[in-house]
């Protein structure tokens, strides 16, 4: 909703995207394309994925027509060639991608490459691939991760404006060991103590970061927007990574 709703963090996001250089293409890793294996969509021209449901219509009428990009599918397939990853040609571009680049790119017409998460990868492998894809951040691609550090759509309170207790605790232990570059830890989330069981139930919303910070440069700076957790369960804390 907050893509339909254009709130304060669609325009925070917005605004942070004007102060970053604009990249060549985009390489987003959002939680809601898993698959058995690893894959990148190859299409020229990506369609607007509505993978969800419940919503008002205006929701699935938005579109984001923003191109693909077949030569960085292929580029980032061998980067990640040990994890033999392919092209799905067919593939668009699901909610948790285009949802935030419409706040970020509106006009939709930088390039957008989306990579799914492999269901069958422990989230040190998912960690391994970020520091692979690492050398297209100097060919001019934004690597972005879409999702959540706190996750729990059981938990959630929709009368709730902040968060649960164990939300807040988890969030900032999650910004703590980021700003210490702590990344075996956050690669190991679930001996973060028990509140990594309540806000990461499924780890498709958390994996996403570990991409950003693998292919992070040692001497890059790391901010926080958006930092805020919403309806008890959900944490809109947003990292970003030089800049």
């Amino acid at each position: 909703m907050y893509a339909l709703e254009e709130n304060e963090f669609y325009r925070r996001l917005h605004e942070v995207a004007r102060q970053l250089p604009k990249p060549k293409s985009v390489l987003c890793i959002s939680a809601h394309w898993e698959t058995d294996g690893v894959f990148l969509t190859g299409s020229d021209r990506p369609a607007t994925i509505h993978d969800f449901y419940g919503f008002p219509k205006e929701l699935f009428d938005i579109r984001y027509p923003a191109p693909g990009d077949p030569a960085l599918a292929r580029r980032a397939a061998a980067l990640l060639s040990q994890a033999g990853a392919g092209l799905d040609e067919k593939r668009g571009l699901d909610h948790g991608c285009w949802s935030v680049l419409r706040a970020m790119y509106p006009d939709a017409g930088i390039p957008v490459v989306q990579l799914s998460l492999d269901r069958n990868s422990a989230a040190g492998a998912h960690y391994l691939r970020g520091t692979q894809l690492a050398p297209l951040r100097s060919e001019q691609v934004l690597i972005l991760g879409t999702g959540n550090i706190v996750h729990n759509l059981g938990m959630i309170d929709f009368r709730r404006a902040d968060g649960f207790d164990w939300a807040v605790r988890f969030n900032e232990e999650i910004k703590r060991r980021i700003l210490a570059g702590d990344h075996d830890a956050l690669a190991a989330y679930e001996a973060l103590g028990p509140e990594a069981r309540l806000a990461v139930p499924d780890p498709e919303h958390y994996l996403p970061l570990l991409y950003a910070l693998a292919a992070r440069g040692r001497s890059e700076k790391v901010s926080f927007f958006n930092d805020q957790i919403v309806m008890g369960s959900i944490s809109m804390t947003s990292v970003l990574i030089g800049g």
